[in-house]
């Protein structure tokens, strides 16, 4: 790559381009939103020929992948805990090939 300018410029847009994937990914987390509201990001790939990471950007990139790990976590256990729920309700609410008596709601009130 041209001059080290040039270089920290490029390595920074490739550290922008895969913190904005990471934040989508801290989105769905928070607003609870199901796999097939967001499509998955494309996985992230330094561009060809940009070379080793500046120094000076290490921290970033350090934070960055701290965030990834952490959002990879809170995401499989948002997986499980809704396999869990889904588990559950399956449970409650029959599929009607039992022949079982499946639950009603009946407004007493009215």
């Amino acid at each position: 790559m041209g001059g080290s300018g040039a270089w920290r410029v490029a390595w920074s847009a490739a550290l922008d381009a895969l913190e904005l994937d990471v934040v989508k990914v801290e989105r769905l987390i928070a607003e609870g939103h199901q796999l097939t509201d967001t499509p998955v990001a494309d996985p992230w790939a330094p561009p060809e020929g940009l070379g080793p990471l500046p120094l000076d950007l290490r921290p970033r990139a350090d934070a960055i992948l701290t965030r990834q790990l952490a959002a990879a976590q809170a995401l499989a256990i948002a997986l499980t805990a809704n396999r869990r729920q889904a588990a559950v309700a399956g449970r409650f609410v029959g599929n009607g090939d039992d022949g079982g008596p499946r639950p009603a709601y009946v407004d007493c009130a009215a």
